[in-house]
């Protein structure tokens, strides 16, 4: 449900709400949030709360340090694992500077912005994503060890699977937030987990990611263990992807889908710095089915684009480099730049891939071209690219890597 200022007001009176979180993003995928009581909350709405930007990393220095919140209302979620007396409700707010105007290292404003440059061409851009996610068992203390839940593999079922009931209770949270996940299942990794999103549009549904995140850390705390969204938080075992399915809606009715995701593939290496953040996500990529070339094809899991077996308004491509560590907000933004500049330049996708690159021969992947295989390698490419300089000012480029 999408709420205004007032049902807001009445929602807290009538729901026994308590304490309101103010959430925010930061530049590098941290949920952050400050509580506030409902009687601050019209001073929220009406002049914002304060916060010390100083101590969020790459927000500013000590010099200019004062930012404000403003609760935006249509994204309120009661937090259903906090009591039930005296509810605990969160709204994802805009940043802004003392003077009113929009801070512009916003990671949500951001993605706003690319919104509005597809919808001024007449396109809508949707997505749906795949997280991954470790459970790990913590120890006498509530530490993390990195002895995993259980040790199924692929869809699993019970005893093998353990996290079945764990899953279940993190979906039935989300459907409480109004958020639908699709599908659940053990994957291939001892502990590993998967849960699926419908598309929504990519505001929601960045919003709906770091919803997601912090449902599934709160079940499994809850349930005595760890949840692990590392890239590659066992090193012998598959790593932790979010693999993000794009589809396209065009006001004149025409298909783009195609360019778009040629705008993707031409960019791709100036951008994986973003949708692949930490040192530890290049010893994901190029093993046990994440990718390391920039190829697509239908159907192929060994691919960085795959086209996967779907129809009518489930058809989209999946792009299977970003990890679960990158900033959602700044990834689908990073995509929608990207596949506008493929539309504009009428560029066209190289020949599929049909063949699992995996096993492909040696002769065949040395004339392919690869992703960046080090987060040094892949902040390069983003400092030298003129398309992220055309997206990114040079102060928001330094704040980000």
């Amino acid at each position: 449900m999408i709420y205004t200022q007032e049902e807001i007001f009445n929602f807290i009176e009538q729901e026994d709400v308590k304490f309101i979180r103010l959430a925010f993003c930061d530049l590098h995928g941290n949920i952050k949030n400050v509580s506030i009581m409902p009687s601050e909350l019209e001073r929220a709405f009406s002049d914002g709360i304060s916060f010390d930007a100083s101590a969020i990393k790459g927000f500013g220095n000590e010099a200019s340090s004062d930012l404000l919140l403003f609760p935006i209302p249509a994204t309120l979620n009661v937090l259903s694992w906090r009591p039930s007396h005296g509810k605990v409700v969160r709204m994802f707010c805009e940043i802004r500077r003392p003077d009113g105007s929009i801070f512009e290292l916003d990671s949500r404003h951001i993605l706003k912005n690319a919104i509005a440059k597809a919808k001024a061409k007449g396109i809508t851009v949707n997505f749906g994503a795949e997280f991954e996610f470790y459970l790990f068992k913590t120890d006498a203390d509530g530490y993390p060890t990195t002895e995993p839940f259980d040790r199924g593999g692929y869809m699993d079922v019970a005893p093998e699977d353990k996290g079945e009931n764990i899953r279940r209770e993190i979906c039935l949270t989300l459907l409480d937030m109004g958020i639908r996940p699709e599908s659940s299942h053990h994957e291939e990794g001892p502990g590993q987990n998967e849960i699926d999103f419908r598309y929504s549009d990519a505001l929601t549904a960045a919003d709906n990611a770091m919803n997601f995140i912090t449902v599934v850390k709160a079940a499994a705390m809850h349930n005595g263990l760890y949840a692990d969204f590392s890239p590659k938080p066992l090193e012998h075992e598959s790593g932790n992807g979010m693999h993000v399915n794009i589809s396209l809606k065009c006001a004149d009715g025409a298909d783009r889908t195609e360019p778009f995701m040629a705008g993707i593939l031409a960019h791709i290496r100036e951008i994986t710095a973003f949708l692949n953040p930490r040192v530890d996500s290049y010893k994901r990529l190029g093993e046990m089915k994440a990718p390391r070339y920039v190829t697509w094809s239908p159907e192929n899991r060994s691919q960085l684009i795959r086209i996967p077996a779907a129809k009518g308004e489930y058809q989209r491509i999946e792009l299977r480099s970003p990890d679960t560590t990158a900033n959602p907000y700044i990834v689908y933004a990073l995509l929608i730049y990207a596949g506008l500049d493929g539309i504009e330049k009428q560029l066209v996708c190289p020949p599929p891939v049909n063949l699992n690159l995996y096993t492909a021969d040696k002769s065949v992947t040395d004339q392919l071209e690869s992703l960046p295989m080090s987060l040094d390698e892949a902040s390069k490419l983003a400092k030298e690219s003129e398309f992220v300089k055309s997206v990114f000012s040079g102060s928001m480029l330094e704040a980000l890597l």
